[in-house]
């Protein structure tokens, strides 16, 4: 039984504290010298790849302001200029011009073979990074100061996708070795220095950085996947920014220092069409019948979230009103059908909605083992299709700022980030044919139709839709909340 974060004994919260205790003790003692006072960051996962950028690290290097892309994201998903001052379309090849002035953190300086060597390196990786699923693509030197990037087939995307943080540009000597290493490689207005595999980073101000200089002399970030701990560590003053406060916790801390915001996060239940109970589309449609979205929003995330009505949620608003009628398969009888449901440590609330949904689907008929690890020890078997069903926390504009990425990889019959084991002729058509049009209303329609072919076939069954729920400290300044988890500690965040 969950016990409500406000009736934890102290005790237990004294424990939560002391798991942080020191680990910042660095911080600031050099404060005087460095011209302020560092930035103290408590993340919720640790590195899964090493810090690669080409893994989904890559976000963190992002959050941190360490590596930057050609092309950012506006408010709205449209792309804006980076390192990257301006692009043009000819046919399938857009052509970038490279920011002058622009140096990596090794003193080495931004030009087109930096570029293409990134990109390049991107494009070939195996796996590669999911917003080039389905996509073939090169990259040249023009000159010294612009490149070219050819697509197998004409997208109207490319600016959107080489603004994923994993396809970040890095100096040369990130790229020596067997794998990626960022330390010392980026562009942005911190550098990576140290990684203490995954307990810790630290990061300092790049006095050359093209933007300006940071406002904070440094960034000293430690992963704490214990909700609790991030909690109290934001209440006791240790940290100064925290991700992912845990909703059980977000009730009994000071409001003013909670920030909160939708985000195009959904809580889905990936069901494994491949082999196994749900293999069966009627059973499928049982699991779907079977689900109480609205017990979970209130009961486990105590209504600091949305039910779902599609994958994509009220992030992306235009997605309500586009959407119709969806025909499903008639549900069958689960007749004691043996399922087993994983789902991570990492997120506080995944393993509460797990146990919640093994009582709802046992109700149904279904009997439900659950299977719940750390995220880093769970997704080589979630990748190879080990699970009946699997509840994940799922961003789904994380990558481009487009929802056609996100479907692609999660629901093609070659995305690389295929949960379901999912193979559908007329999904992949509707997936292709969203990809292919120009960012505008007529793509957002076609992205809404490859939603709904999706959801007829019950391939993922989509719960709620989460929020940031971010803690600042009382004198932290211009920290970024950001939905996209793209930014966190910007040049212009600083404590007092």
């Amino acid at each position: 039984m969950r016990v409500p974060a406000r009736l934890l004994p102290l005790s237990a919260a004294a424990a939560a504290s002391a798991l942080l205790t020191g680990c910042f003790s660095a911080a600031g003692s050099d404060e005087a010298a460095a011209g302020g006072k560092r930035i103290r960051v408590a993340h919720m996962q640790p590195p899964n790849s090493g810090l690669s950028p080409l893994s989904d690290d890559a976000y963190k290097l992002s959050r941190w302001s360490t590596t930057e892309t050609l092309v950012k994201l506006g408010k709205e998903g449209d792309a804006k200029p980076a390192l990257a001052t301006e692009w043009r379309q000819s046919g399938r090849t857009w052509t970038f011009e490279i920011r002058d002035g622009v140096t990596f953190h090794d003193g080495t300086k931004l030009d087109a073979d930096a570029v293409v060597r990134s990109l390049t390196k991107a494009a070939t990786a195996s796996p590669k990074p999911r917003i080039l699923d389905g996509v073939k693509l090169t990259a040249k030197a023009k000159d010294a100061d612009t490149v070219t990037v050819t697509t197998g087939t004409e997208d109207p995307l490319v600016p959107q996708r080489l603004s994923s943080p994993q396809m970040s540009i890095l100096a040369a000597k990130a790229y020596t070795g067997k794998t990626v290493n960022p330390v010392g490689a980026g562009t942005g207005p911190f550098e990576l220095v140290k990684v203490d595999g995954t307990s810790s980073a630290t990061l300092d101000r790049y006095d050359k950085y093209w933007g300006g200089r940071a406002k904070a002399p440094g960034i000293d970030v430690r992963f704490v996947p214990d909700g609790t701990a991030r909690a109290a560590a934001l209440r006791s003053g240790e940290a100064d920014i925290v991700e992912a406060i845990p909703v059980s916790q977000a009730a009994v801390l000071d409001q003013d220092l909670i920030a909160e915001v939708p985000m195009p996060r959904t809580n889905t239940l990936y069901l494994n069409t491949g082999k196994g109970a749900f293999k069966d589309a009627s059973l499928r449609a049982a699991a779907r019948e079977a689900i109480d979205a609205k017990a979970l929003v209130e009961g486990v995330y105590e209504g600091r979230a949305d039910v779902a009505e599609g994958l994509l949620g009220p992030a992306l608003p235009w997605a309500a009103g586009l959407r119709t009628p969806v025909k499903r398969a008639k549900a069958g009888k689960p007749n004691g059908a043996a399922i087993t449901i994983g789902t991570y440590t990492d997120r506080t609330e995944m393993p509460e909605v797990a146990a919640a949904l093994q009582q709802q689907l046992q109700k149904a008929g279904f009997k439900v083992k659950l299977d719940v690890r750390q995220y880093a020890n769970i997704e080589s078997d979630l990748l190879a299709g080990k699970f009946d069903a699997f509840v994940l926390s799922r961003a789904t504009v994380l990558d481009s700022g487009d929802p056609a990425a996100y479907l692609y990889s999660d629901f093609a019959s070659d995305g690389s980030f295929n949960l379901s084991q999912f193979s559908d002729k007329d999904v992949d058509k509707a997936l292709k044919k969203a990809a292919a049009i120009k960012v505008g209303d007529a793509r957002r329609k076609a992205i809404i139709e490859a939603e709904a072919a999706v959801l007829a076939e019950d391939a993922a069954i989509p719960m709620l839709h989460e929020r940031v729920i971010q803690g600042d400290g009382a004198g932290v300044v211009d920290a970024a909340h950001d939905p996209r988890e793209r930014e966190l500690v910007t040049v212009d965040t600083y404590v007092k």
